[in-house]
């Protein structure tokens, strides 16, 4: 799915000498490397603050941490994502209120939030699914309407562009009040182990987000807020590092595999491609509003499994992301629930597929994959 050793090869010299100045200058832990990513990353997104962490889920845990929701606070997010957005909201005692999604985009509906407000929703947080962000426009007006915090789950969708209602772009993450993202290696910005970020233009936000991550320290050993102990360590900020300047490089590449794949499978039936949209409501598939964190096709009539099957048996990899909707998991499952509110994402369940998408994909691969998919639905 992903060829990160044929992505290292490109920065192998520049990875390797700052790893050994780190281990030399023995600086592991927020040293020059760390400063140097969170500067880097801030003048990259145009945001104020970029506050470093040791993963994607702490960025979420934290964000929820630092706007000060409250046990038994509801908070709205899709309910075809990956469990760790649902996750962090039960770890703080806070109420998860899964909703439907898009069937295009795979991602949450301005409609299916309106519809789970209560007088306790406190925050919405949008996940942009695979690589594009969710109807900020619609959504940051009923978070301004309800008086509602708006967390970015943009741990998919680094580097995306949105355009506003007004023509405005902004970089996915840099819209709500605080966002979080995963550097886990497979993501189009990754490191070499866990890490993450958060975002926001808030500057007292940020400075209670740096106590948090920090034990709740400002000054050694003065406790000023209850934190964790969450830091981007030297090595990873590094490989972040060299990685930063060649991400639209890289998110480039991606964009243009997708398109291959979308000549080759278009008209097929039986195959949905995915839906790519500047902003929303517009369809767009030239703009650098997706950056395909994944590619993921809908294969309908009951053909999903079998040609996971089939793709494996040819020694091509694939995912399905996600095989079962979080609101059927175990650990997620809740009375107030009815299986009829979450149509599209039990069908999404038993359509999607994901197939490899990386920098190194080349032509060859690219058709062999496509003509194996086609040779299997149409045959």
């Amino acid at each position: 799915m992903v060829d990160l050793k044929g992505q290292y090869e490109a920065i192998k010299e520049q990875i390797n000498t700052t790893f050994s100045t780190i281990l030399e200058t023995s600086a592991f832990i927020n040293g020059p490397e760390v400063h140097g990513f969170q500067k880097e990353l801030e003048d990259y997104l145009n945001v104020k603050h970029v506050i470093p962490c040791a993963n994607g889920t702490d960025a979420l845990q934290i964000a929820m941490m630092g706007l000060g929701l409250q046990p038994g606070d509801e908070v709205i997010t899709a309910d075809f994502t990956f469990a760790a957005t649902v996750e962090v909201i039960a770890l703080l005692n806070l109420t998860p209120v899964l909703v439907d999604v898009d069937p295009d985009t795979f991602n949450i509906t301005p409609e299916a939030i309106e519809k789970a407000i209560t007088p306790k929703t406190k925050a919405i947080v949008p996940v942009h699914l695979f690589g594009q962000c969710a109807d900020m426009d619609a959504i940051l007006e009923i978070a301004k309407k309800h008086n509602l915090f708006v967390i970015e789950d943009n741990a998919q969708a680094i580097g995306a562009d949105y355009y506003d209602k007004d023509g405005n772009k902004h970089k996915a993450g840099t819209m709500g009040h605080v966002a979080a993202t995963s550097f886990f290696p497979s993501k189009n910005l990754g490191a070499y182990g866990d890490g993450g970020a958060i975002f926001t233009n808030d500057d007292e936000l940020a400075h209670t987000l740096r106590g948090i991550v920090n034990h709740g320290m400002y000054e050694r050993y003065h406790h000023d807020v209850v934190g964790v102990n969450s830091r981007l360590d030297s090595l990873q900020a590094a490989v972040l590092r060299a990685k930063l300047p060649l991400l639209d490089s890289y998110n480039i590449k991606r964009r243009n595999t997708a398109r291959k794949y979308n000549k080759a499978l278009e008209n097929i039936n039986d195959i949905i491609l995915p839906t790519t949209r500047k902003g929303y409501g517009i369809i767009c598939d030239k703009c650098t509003c997706h950056v395909f964190h994944q590619y993921t096709l809908r294969i309908t009539n009951d053909k999903r499994d079998a040609l996971v099957k089939h793709l494996n048996d040819n020694d091509i990899p694939c995912g399905v992301y996600y095989p079962i909707p979080l609101h059927k998991q175990k650990a997620y499952v809740d009375d107030r629930y009815n299986d009829d509110d979450f149509k599209i994402t039990n069908q999404l369940s038993n359509e999607v597929i994901s197939l490899p998408m990386h920098t190194e994909l080349d032509d060859e691969q690219i058709n062999f994959i496509t003509k194996t998919i086609i040779g299997f639905i149409t045959g």
